[in-house]
């Protein structure tokens, strides 16, 4: 299927990322010598999506001033300047411009070398609605840059995946990147709300899956993170 609008998350304070933080949002922090937005919003254009939802609250002038210099995709701002609503209050709040059709969301700090093919060509292919109410990116935990953890996800043999348990380690790790039916962030609460309010309830209802995505996922959470991507992909 096609997918022609996708949201992507900026509005964040990005405190992991200070110092560079506390002068520009986190989204414009330059990675290989472009912002971090920028990677993605070039992904989504490569991919085919035509408008791009962006949610702002962080040095939100300075956003949206570098965003209107973007000829393509098309962008609609969503403004969160009065109070910030974490994934799933930020989409719910955006709601009236996503649309009934399935979206991407994408978190404006997911990098990654691509392996074989396009790994956000690749989401979009697999992605199945009539199983599907939700298709997460998710990345080998043991292939990443910048990530120290025990991992996120389970997955089973049909591509449904589940958290791991407390005292776990597991495989797999989100990447930031999904397909999602929109109407489900309608049934958030009011407010802020994290979107694993979602996914609990549709990993009790096997309708949340996984796309395993090749090449290397990079986790850029703070300074020191940033610069360990760029050698990697100066090394490459």
């Amino acid at each position: 299927m096609k997918i022609k609008r996708a949201m992507v998350m900026a509005a964040g304070k990005g405190t992991r990322m200070r110092p560079l933080t506390d002068t520009t949002p986190k989204p414009l922090v330059p990675f290989m010598g472009e912002a971090l937005i920028d990677h993605v919003l070039d992904r989504l254009e490569k991919a085919g999506v035509e408008e791009v939802i962006v949610n702002v609250h962080h040095f939100a002038d300075k956003l949206e001033a570098h965003l209107a210099k973007r000829g393509f995709p098309h962008i609609v701002i969503s403004d969160e300047r009065e109070r910030l609503l974490d994934t799933g209050g930020g989409a719910k709040r955006a709601l009236p411009l996503l649309g009934e059709e399935p979206i991407i969301t994408f978190n404006s700090d997911s990098v990654w070398v691509e392996g074989w093919g396009e790994n956000l060509t690749n989401l979009i292919e697999a992605f199945d609605p009539e199983r599907m109410d939700a298709l997460l990116m998710i990345a080998d935990a043991a292939r990443t840059i910048g990530y120290v953890g025990r991992g996120d996800f389970v997955m089973d043999q049909l591509g449904r995946i589940t958290r791991r348990g407390s005292s776990e380690t597991v495989p797999y790790m989100f990447a930031g990147v999904q397909i999602i039916k929109p109407q489900l962030f309608a049934e958030g609460p009011e407010g802020a709300f994290s979107t694993n309010l979602i996914w609990d309830r549709l990993m009790e209802e096997g309708r949340l899956y996984g796309q395993r995505m090749s090449g290397v996922w990079m986790h850029v959470g703070t300074p020191e993170d940033l610069a360990a991507a760029e050698e990697f992909i100066r090394d490459l």
